[in-house]
């Protein structure tokens, strides 16, 4: 599962951490560029010592760095993360986009409710938090059987605490 809670939480550790899950971690995109580079070169091996040879070959390499630039870019625009904290009273949701400023909301942990949509969202099973005259989606990012699970665990949470 793409969040972790903490079981002893401390100012520098949230209570919950949300981030994308990643279907190729990056020893996998190594393979994969090696891979495709690899391939791609299978067909100059008998174009050796032509001028077909240097043709060709820009055209492979072109194919590899587009691959990797597509990759790359897959994993910059991953680089979500979401932290739920639990201050005192106070309940705080940050939520780190892969570009721009943070996103903050804070409510009273005794008014903070989890709510979950399984139609109408933008997602199915869209999960929100409710307080302080506020609705925040919170991991919007997951699939929706790991959002059906943090739901569940959520209200555990603001049940417990509360």
């Amino acid at each position: 599962m793409p969040h972790r809670w903490t079981d002893t939480p401390t100012p520098d550790k949230p209570d919950l951490i949300l981030w994308p899950h990643r279907s190729l971690p990056r020893r996998g995109f190594a393979a994969m560029i090696l891979f495709a580079f690899m391939m791609g070169t299978v067909p100059l091996y008998g174009f050796l010592g032509t001028v077909f040879f240097w043709t060709i070959l820009p055209f492979i390499l072109a194919m590899v760095a587009a691959l990797w630039w597509g990759l790359e870019r897959s994993y910059k625009d991953g680089d979500v993360v979401e932290e739920l904290r639990l201050k005192g009273d106070t309940l705080h949701l940050i939520h780190s986009p892969a570009k721009g400023a943070p996103k903050s909301w804070d409510c009273n942990v005794y008014w903070a409710r989890a709510e979950m949509h399984v139609t109408g969202g933008p997602v199915p099973h869209y999960v929100t938090l409710l307080g302080n005259g506020r609705t925040v989606e919170i991991g919007s990012f997951l699939s929706e059987d790991e959002r059906k699970v943090l739901f569940g665990e959520l209200t555990d949470f603001l049940k417990r605490v509360v």
